[in-house]
């Protein structure tokens, strides 16, 4: 019978109560961008890239605000990057006395500041090491551990393939999160979704697909030919958290949030980087999170590009709230 992204799940022994996850959003994933993931219905909810390092040695900031986990956000997944076992371990402690529920494992991040560190997908070409790691993680915090990786580091590359079948037949993972494009593509070119089913089965352990899930349809073509146990949304949910209820049945995919929505959304937004940062640096954080509202507003490019100045030089949060309130009117109209 054909699995749904409705159905339940187990994931290392975690049930799930479906087959939609946040996927890990470098510096965008905190707290309150993975309850918003679980408010319109995700599954679970995967943290931003913390450094295993700053973890070990007691980064005030990255303990304080990356390990923060609200009680309403449950299960959730923290991942961690890092190339040494031993700092893995101590970090995945710490991350297991946070709260995490798992803990997932970057190997195919293609930056070069994190690869350089022998961390993100530098680990692709490195099996033995990648297997290290990933047990050291289920070692020091008796969590389950995933990891996301590439198909490869560069055209014509399996490493990435390779990598993922060690790491699932040692036991030291309980899934593998796969973006079917290797890493010198980044975000360029269709994913290899038909590699990644070959992948799914062939593996002992779930696998997860990213890469490509724009919107409701394409994630759902992505679920089907690829024959993962789930779909790790990221890109394609930034600033549209309705894309989870609407995989999930919860929501018309043809009519898309009102404009109301959005900009009830967005003050939701705006008041939980307060609580998490304060009002001087939220009003620096949401600079970079305002575009993705305003596309969906229906607003000429002209339009788009007079709101987002305004928002994006306003001194503070209450001159972007008095803009949003002045624009909400005409908006609604």
């Amino acid at each position: 019978m054909a699995v749904s992204l409705t159905d339940p799940w187990t994931l290392g022994g975690v049930p799930l109560p479906n087959r939609v996850v946040l996927a890990p959003l470098a510096g965008i994933g905190n707290w309150f961008v993975r309850l918003q993931a679980k408010r319109y219905g995700a599954g679970l909810a995967v943290s931003e890239m913390v450094s295993s390092f700053a973890v070990h040695y007691g980064n005030e900031r990255t303990c304080r605000e990356l390990l923060r986990i609200h009680p309403d956000e449950h299960p959730v997944s923290v991942q961690l990057f890092g190339s040494d076992p031993e700092v893995m371990a101590s970090a995945a402690e710490r991350v297991a006395e946070a709260g995490a529920d798992l803990i997932d494992i970057n190997m195919g991040c293609p930056v070069p500041k994190v690869c350089k560190t022998g961390a993100g997908a530098a680990l692709l070409a490195d099996s033995e090491r990648a297997v290290a790691i990933a047990a050291a993680a289920a070692r020091g915090s008796g969590l389950p551990v995933t990891v996301k990786l590439r198909s490869g580091l560069r055209p014509d590359d399996d490493c990435g393939i390779r990598t993922a079948r060690a790491l699932a037949e040692s036991g030291a993972v309980a899934g593998v999160g796969i973006h079917p494009r290797h890493a010198s593509q980044r975000h360029s070119g269709q994913p290899d979704y038909a590699l990644a089913r070959s992948l799914a089965e062939s593996l002992p352990v779930p696998l997860l697909i990213s890469g490509g899930l724009r919107d409701a349809a394409s994630a759902r073509r992505a679920f089907a030919e690829s024959g993962a146990a789930a779909v790790l949304l990221a890109r394609g949910s930034l600033g549209n958290p309705w894309l989870f209820a609407e995989l999930l049945g919860r929501r018309d995919e043809d009519a898309g949030p009102t404009r109301e929505e959005i900009l009830i959304e967005l003050d939701w937004v705006m008041q939980r980087a307060v609580e998490h940062l304060g009002e001087e640096r939220a009003t620096r954080y949401l600079r970079k999170l305002y575009p993705w509202y305003v596309e969906r507003l229906g607003l000429t490019r002209a339009e788009q590009k007079a709101t987002l100045s305004v928002l994006q030089t306003a001194p503070s949060l209450g001159s972007v709230q008095e803009e949003l309130l002045a624009a909400a009117h005409p908006l609604a109209a």
